[in-house]
């Protein structure tokens, strides 16, 4: 989350005026994450987070998202739930950007990650891909395979600044992946970014997942090579095999793995890494000078891309 564009109270209040959720109390910026524009909303009915949508996400792609929300939350999943207007549409615009307001889910995101935390996030991922088969649409996943050559060519020119040899490395890296990618995996649709600072928890338990503007359909265990990067690694790159094994053996409790899955999991995991490491790549080049977000470091994910090429097979993961 970040903010891109500044909401005016005036351009706040008429916007607010559209929907039957009370006055406005309280209103800030978030800034974590990079992507749109967030702001914490409180009302007199209560606490919503306002959205304005930037940068990667195409408009026409935003009635999906929300839908899959929607869909998700009405199955049990803690999840946004879209907040419609007064008009029964949950999508609108405000500062020249489409907006949306979601309901606020409670709890905290795991600063430091313990095994305790994979569990739930385990049972949660296998869950969300249970509940979301019902819903019919479907969505190309415009970050996975076919959508990293694009940015590989769109960072190579400035990608030795950062590492030198790194526009080799990716270089190589990416031909490999691509040409051990599987493609006869079970499908359906995917959290995508399911990391950290996108899951809540309450009181020990998890209380909430959000962000859902990367969900696409695609390989279902490639959310879970996403989680493995995202959850399993130290400070240092290594893998907390522990951790592992303990969302490995949660997810797999609610949704069992194949044996296909199984055996493509480095590969998955690989390119898991080349994703974020590409996408944060890009954005610690492109982020604009002055803009309320935090930028992440590329190199945390090159550096997962490095194990991942090394793990000989699905035991690396703690299977």
């Amino acid at each position: 989350m970040a903010v891109y564009t500044e909401v005016s109270d005036d351009a706040l209040t008429a916007f607010l005026s559209e929907y039957d959720i009370g006055g406005l109390v309280a209103f800030r910026g978030i800034a974590e994450g990079v992507e749109n524009s967030n702001y914490s909303l409180r009302t007199t009915q209560g606490d919503f987070i306002l959205t304005l949508y930037e940068k990667r996400v195409d408009p026409a792609e935003l009635p999906w998202f929300l839908g899959l929300m929607e869909h998700l939350a009405q199955r049990g999943i803690s999840c946004p739930l879209p907040v419609k207007a007064r008009d029964g549409d949950a999508l609108r615009q405000l500062c020249g950007r489409h907006a949306a307001i979601t309901t606020f889910l409670p709890g905290i995101w795991p600063r430091r990650v313990r095994p305790e935390h994979c569990g739930p996030l385990g049972i949660a991922l296998a869950s969300l891909h249970a509940a979301g088969a019902g819903y019919a649409p479907r969505r190309p996943n415009a970050l996975g395979p076919a959508g990293w050559a694009p940015l590989l060519a769109a960072c190579l020119p400035d990608a030795d600044a950062i590492a030198p040899g790194l526009a080799a490395e990716l270089n190589a890296a990416h031909d490999s992946i691509l040409a051990a990618w599987p493609v006869h995996l079970p499908r359906g649709h995917i959290h995508a970014d399911l990391f950290p600072d996108n899951v809540f928890f309450l009181d020990g338990r998890l209380s909430g997942l959000i962000d859902f503007y990367f969900a696409a359909t695609d390989l279902l265990a490639y959310d879970i090579a996403i989680c493995i990067n995202a959850w399993c690694f130290e400070p240092d790159i290594s893998l907390n095999v522990t951790r592992a094994r303990t969302f490995l053996a949660a997810y797999a409790a609610t949704r069992p793995l194949d044996a296909a899955e199984r055996a493509a999991l480095p590969v998955l995991c690989q390119g898991a890494a080349l994703r974020f490491a590409l996408t944060r790549l890009f954005d610690w080049i492109n982020t604009p000078k002055g803009a309320l977000v935090t930028r992440k470091d590329p190199m945390e994910y090159v550096r997962r891309l490095r194990f991942h090429m090394a793990a000989p097979d699905e035991h690396a993961y703690g299977l």
